[in-house]
Order: structure tokens, then sequence, then C-alpha cells
């Protein structure tokens, strides 16, 4: 019943690239700069932005993550700093992890409060292999943690975390958890120094969409089979490049995955059902409950679904 629209919607797609493949093209011979950066809705289209990388002269691509009023926002104190006080150019966006942050005593005040039971695992030499064994066992995972990130993806500090291994786990956290469209594919969080022997992706380092969930690529042939829930049905994903630097306590997780199962990555997705990425430990805890999530880690509290009682 479906099919018109999905045509419709797949050739809205195709056209949206081939535009911006000839706007590329065309500034790239106007200017000979090997960067472009871009801003906006349509720059968070990540198959054009795999596209733009393979198919035009561009060696590096920037694209500002935040789209819409929240980027206006760093537009405007850019301005300032630079143009009215005279600042010279310094910052780079390194990172998302620029919102909302709850601390472990406000976590822990809002849990008991509401008399929830938890585990408080503050050494994370204990609390990285329990999530490490739990994702192992197949369970999906809501990961809250540090400050909320900024834009439209979740990079692992409000996910949904499951074992990239397991050609089942689409099924399992959509039935679970999302209650979408079976075509949607999840997203693989892949340590940086890993990209190559998985990805089409040389020196990933330099590509910033990639550390914000913005860019498609081809995954290799020999890893398709290892990588079943995150990789699209087309052969690519739409990974996640994960720096120790930017989010030590995410690097180490999936680090230690790496360690357990060979395999340096975990499938994400966001945080949340069909609302807004949650926020805070109400937010989390109400998705918690509202699903079908098997654990929950709250910085360093851990709920377990069977200790809950949900």
């Amino acid at each position: 019943m479906n099919q018109h629209y999905a045509d419709i919607a797949a050739s809205i797609q195709r056209v949206t690239e081939e535009i911006l493949l000839t706007m590329a093209r065309s500034l790239h011979a106007k200017t000979g700069l090997p960067r472009l950066c871009m801003a906006g809705g349509v720059a968070l289209n990540s198959v054009a932005n795999g596209r733009i990388l393979r198919e035009t002269p561009f060696e590096e691509l920037y694209v500002q993550p935040a789209a819409g009023d929240s980027g206006g926002a760093i537009g405007a104190a850019l301005y300032v700093y630079h143009a009215v006080l005279g600042h010279p150019r310094k910052f780079v966006m390194e990172h998302a992890y620029l919102g909302e942050e709850h601390s472990e005593g406000e976590i822990k005040e809002f849990l008991d409060a509401n008399n929830i039971r938890y585990e408080y695992i503050e050494d994370d030499d204990r609390l990285i292999p329990r999530v490490v064994e739990a994702l192992q066992e197949g369970k999906v995972l809501g990961w809250f943690q540090g400050r909320f990130e900024w834009g439209p993806r979740a990079l692992g500090n409000r996910s949904i975390l499951a074992d990239p291994r397991r050609a089942d786990m689409k099924d399992i956290v959509n039935t679970k958890i999302k209650f979408r469209e079976p075509y949607r594919p999840f997203a693989p969080s892949v340590l940086v120094e890993h990209v190559e022997e998985y990805y089409d992706l040389p020196q990933p380092e330099r590509h910033y969409p990639a550390r914000f969930m913005l860019l498609v690529v081809n995954v290799k042939d020999a890893k398709r089979d290892v990588l079943p829930a995150p990789t699209h049905i087309d052969g690519t994903g739409r990974l996640q490049t994960v720096f120790k630097d930017a989010n030590p306590r995410y690097y180490r997780l999936i680090k230690s995955f790496e360690r357990l199962t060979g395999v340096p990555m975990v499938l994400n997705t966001s945080f949340n059902e069909n609302e807004p990425i949650v926020l805070t430990p109400e937010q989390a805890l109400d998705c918690f409950l509202r699903t079908h999530m098997d654990v929950i880690v709250m910085g360093s509290h851990v709920l377990e679904r069977a200790v809950v009682g949900a």
C-alpha cells in the first residue's frame, strides 16, 4: 500500500542528491578549494554527503550538525566574537556534547524520590564490563550520560545501544522500542582508529560529518556479514566515529566490547520512542518504562527491568 509513497520519497531523494552534486561541482570549479562547509536541514542528508565526498573534487566536508534555530545561535555568537569584537578564528566544533547535564546527585535524588530500585556502580572498572556483558547477552540498553547532544543525532550520551553482530537486532530494537518502519537503519558507533577496517572512508579523523553521524559510506564487502544490524540493505552504514578525548566513557565501553567480541563498535540509535530524544532523568525513565528496554544506565546508576519490575 505504501509503495507509491516510497517511490515518491526515493525520487525526491535522488533528485536532491543530483542537485547537491551539481552545486558542489560548480562551486569547486569556481573556487578550486579542497574543503566544503555546509549548514542547514538539507546538509543533514547523510546519503548526499557521502556522494559529495565520493563524486566531487572536494577532499573534505564539514557539516554544522545543528540545523535550524539552534544552529542560528552559534552563528550569532561567532559573528559577535569575530566580526564585532575582532577576535581571530580558533574554535573548531570537535563534538556535539554541549547541552544540559544532570549530575550523579541529581539522578540519585530523582530515583530515590520516586522509589526506583537501582544499583550504583561508581567504579568504571565494574560498570563498563557490566554494560558490555548485557550487550553481548542480546539485551537492549538505554545509555544516559553527561551532556545532551546538540543537534538531531544521539552520539553516545542519549543513546539506545545493542550488539551490532546480531542479524535480528534491527527487529528486536524496532519491536521493543522504536515501533518504526523496518527499512530505517540504525547506526554503528565505531572507534575512529578501526573505521578503515570496516568502511570505505580513508583517513576518518579528517571527516567531521562522521563525528556527528551525518555521513553514509559503504561497508566493506568482507565485513557486511559481521555487522548485519547496522548495515543497510544497500550495504552502507551511517556511521559515527568515536574519539577517546571527546567521549571517554563511551569510547571505553566500545573498546571493552571490542576486547570481548573482536568488533570495535556498537549499534546506536536515539534514546526515544517516537517523541524527541530524552533530555532529563525523568524522561529517560519514562521511556524505559513505556518500552521494553532491558537495562538503563543513568550516569553510574543501573536499572534492570527485572529489578524495577516494569
